[in-house]
């Protein structure tokens, strides 16, 4: 195991050395460092990790609701759960 971690976080370091020697440099000179077509692209990127993000909180938060006991209801252990993906399914 040690053999395969250690060439990879060599690796990892040489490769935030190069960055460090190239992306500051840059920046302190006020030069870009994605070209115009970096740009579209990460502004893709980051759009659709932002609505993952929501639909991701928006499952998250409707699973705890239907999860979580309301006032005073008793919680119903996870083995004594209706599964409704087995109600639904057809039977074979």
């Amino acid at each position: 195991m040690l053999r395969v971690l250690l060439p990879l976080i060599l690796c990892v370091l040489i490769s935030i050395v190069v960055l460090a020697l190239v992306a500051i440099p840059a920046r302190r000179q006020g030069r870009d460092l994605l070209t115009a077509r970096g740009e579209e692209v990460f502004v893709k990127v980051k759009a659709g990790t932002d609505a993952a993000a929501t639909k991701t909180t928006g499952l998250v938060t409707s699973a705890a609701a239907k999860i979580r006991p309301t006032g005073g209801e008793e919680a119903t252990p996870v083995s004594e759960a209706p599964h409704s993906s087995t109600e639904s399914a057809p039977q074979r």
